[in-house]
């Protein structure tokens, strides 16, 4: 039976979801990538609730930098956001979970972004 992307994606996720767990002094940075936007969030999963969130919609759009798609752009904007609402609110470390998507492109550009931010993972 043939699998679809989604479906392997998933799969991937709930592996990993095994593994990584956010508490209050450590959250779980989860990311969500859709074929527009991008999405990030600091969940407590201990605590069943998320503690800061940022994502591409709210942000204005960034200009593509030299040699740098807009798309990447606005993904690293969106970690660096997201950094500066987790240190507002005290949180310094996070276990990121890129639910299942490679570390590649989009993804890896978040995370780039959130270090440059200051938030240690």
């Amino acid at each position: 039976m043939k699998e679809t992307r989604e479906a392997g994606r998933r799969r991937r996720h709930e592996r990993v979801r095994k593994k990584v767990q956010g508490n209050a002094e450590r959250g779980r940075m989860t990311v969500f990538r859709s074929h527009l936007h991008i999405y990030a969030q600091i969940v407590d999963d201990t605590a069943g609730k998320t503690l800061v969130s940022a994502s591409s919609l709210k942000l204005q759009a960034s200009p593509a930098a030299d040699g740098v798609s807009r798309r990447i752009a606005q993904a690293k904007a969106v970690g660096k956001e997201l950094a500066m609402r987790a240190k507002e609110k005290g949180i310094e470390k996070v276990a990121f979970d890129r639910s299942g998507y490679r570390y590649h492109g989009r993804v890896a550009a978040l995370a780039q972004g959130a270090r440059e931010a200051g938030l240690q993972f």
